[in-house]
């Protein structure tokens, strides 16, 4: 039996959504392979359990805990941390020098990742599509009529680093962008403000290990609000139609681009690519190294769609983190 350390917290605002996918991870793993264990990581302190129901503090030289009088240490950690320090690099560099294997994205993809404006200008160079927009950092004395000069409306607005749900404006004109940037500022030193396109908002899923390739239907998202926002993401307000309605060719160029993405980026574990289809092009907009996992999230639904179960994909993700350390 194999101890898995699901380790969930973080320091973003999407700490409750992280929570939520740890107990999903928990309750479906193949618990005749592994014991499940979930670590909270909060700024001031690591421990077994959840906030709500705290157990013994994380040893931090070694990643072990000791619960009645036993030391136990972890065969490998499944990431459920959405945003720093889980899905920017932070903590795969930490467990990399731990040599315990893990399954999201190496420091160096979850780094780049995390960054959405330096993703797109990797990506963008390759020749994928992209959305046009420009970066803003907070003091610097960029007008917004500058932004909006350049862009255009509509418009989002967005934190360039975290989740692809909070802090997002859709800005239809320029008296509502300074609002759009002050709330995306409240999340991170740098925005990004977008061109919107105004076409189908696909998300796409996939796993790959060394024997298999895995891209799960596509989704397609009809928002009831503005945007494919939290509210639509998390609280019921949008329909989410999987597998998507698109032709059979547009299905099959989703999969062989989400296939680039992820070996250009040098992905691992699960990855979420959301994107926009319009006029026959696929528009890369952003891809989550550590997507969301709770029962209302998009792969869980994809995952389904194709007959699986979470517990088949999950030992899959599970098992190619550990052969890879392995090698």
């Amino acid at each position: 039996m194999q101890n898995i350390a699901i380790v969930t917290g973080g320091y973003s605002s999407e700490l409750p959504v992280s929570l939520k996918t740890a107990a999903t991870v928990a309750s479906n793993l193949d618990k005749s392979k592994f014991s499940p264990f979930i670590i909270t990581v909060e700024k001031n302190k690591w421990f077994l359990g959840t906030p709500q129901d705290q157990g013994p503090e994380v040893d931090k030289n070694d990643f072990s805990v000791t619960l009645d009088g036993k030391k136990i240490k972890f065969d490998c950690v499944f990431m459920t941390i959405h945003g720093s320090p889980g899905e920017d690099g932070k903590l795969p560099a930490y467990f990399d020098m731990l040599k315990i294997p893990y399954t999201s994205s190496n420091v160096l993809t979850s780094s780049l990742t995390f960054n959405k404006h330096a993703t797109k200008i990797h990506l963008g160079n390759t020749g994928l599509n992209t959305q046009e927009g420009i970066l803003m950092r907070k003091g610097e004395d960029i007008p917004s009529k500058t932004a909006a000069a350049k862009i255009g409306f509509p418009c989002f607005v967005k934190p360039n680093s975290g989740g692809s749900s909070i802090g997002i404006t859709k800005v239809k004109q320029e008296n509502e962008l300074e609002n759009a940037l002050k709330k995306a500022f409240d999340e991170d030193d740098e925005v990004l403000v977008e061109k919107c396109i105004e076409g189908v908002e696909i998300t796409a899923g996939i796993l790959k290990t060394k024997t298999r390739e895995l891209i799960f239907p596509l989704t397609e998202l009809v928002p009831k609000t503005e945007f494919f926002d939290y509210a639509a993401k998390y609280e019921g307000a949008s329909e989410e139609i999987t597998p998507a309605r698109l032709p059979e060719k547009a299905v099959k160029d989703f999969a062989r681009t989400s296939s680039y993405i992820y070996d250009l980026l040098q992905c691992r574990g699960i990855v979420r690519i959301d994107y926009f289809y319009d006029n026959g092009k696929i528009y890369f907009m952003e891809i989550n190294t550590v997507p969301g996992m709770t029962e209302a999230s998009l792969i869980p639904q994809q995952i389904r769609a194709m007959g699986m179960s979470l517990c088949q994909v999950f030992t899959l993700a599970i098992e190619d983190a550990i052969f890879s350390k392995s090698q």
